[in-house]
């Protein structure tokens, strides 16, 4: 599982191999930043965000562009765990700490870069137009949590914007402090950074 930043720069590899119109492109990065919703919301259940389709793939026929990004966030949290196994990631030190919470903010701050509109995505974000989901959503919940990642991608993490980002987390807000100093950790292990960089480039 990964955390939004290189939800969206997954993204923009997809969109380099599959032409999109640029629409269908914002929507497609709402929804792949949709799912981890749930995590300000505890009513939102992750069998609602992450258990929404029967077969996880690229085949995104009959989908909205909200939809298909939808889906290749569930894909993407499959296929980053298969990269990062097949390189016993997990095997590092500190790399399967929190949940691998510290790895994925780690990994938003390697691959920041990678992405080169990020001001046009906060704008969108703050602005977010309501999509039908499925899940019935509340509007304030909906572009509550756009508004937290405009926040959060505006610049490249650092360990404030992840402290900031992360005490939004309804579930892991009281580790937040714990999550960092691991986050300290694995900045200074050259093998989970090498590793960690890997995913983008091998995800689609």
């Amino acid at each position: 599982m990964a955390s939004q930043i290189a939800h969206i720069v997954y993204a923009k590899k997809y969109f380099e191999k599959y032409d999109l119109l640029p629409e269908e492109k914002d929507e497609f990065i709402l929804g792949c930043t949709f799912p981890d919703i749930r995590r300000i919301d505890g009513s939102i259940k992750r069998k609602d965000t992450h258990l929404r389709f029967n077969l996880v793939d690229l085949n995104f026929e009959n989908m909205t562009p909200f939809e298909a990004g939808w889906k290749f966030h569930l894909y993407c949290d499959m296929r980053r765990e298969e990269i990062l196994n097949n390189y016993n990631f997990y095997s590092l030190k500190y790399a399967g700490e929190f949940y691998n919470q510290p790895a994925k903010m780690l990994e938003d701050e390697l691959i920041y870069d990678q992405y080169d509109n990020w001001e046009k995505l906060v704008k969108y974000f703050d602005n977010v137009p309501m999509i039908s989901n499925g899940i019935d959503v509340p509007k304030e919940t909906f572009e509550l949590w756009y508004s937290i990642l405009a926040s959060y991608v505006k610049q490249k993490p650092n360990n404030d914007s992840i402290s900031t980002f992360l005490s939004k987390h309804s579930n892991i807000a009281s580790t937040t402090k714990d999550v960092v100093e691991i986050v300290d950790k694995l900045r200074k292990n050259d093998k989970v950074i090498e590793l960690l960089k890997k995913v983008s480039e091998e995800i689609v």
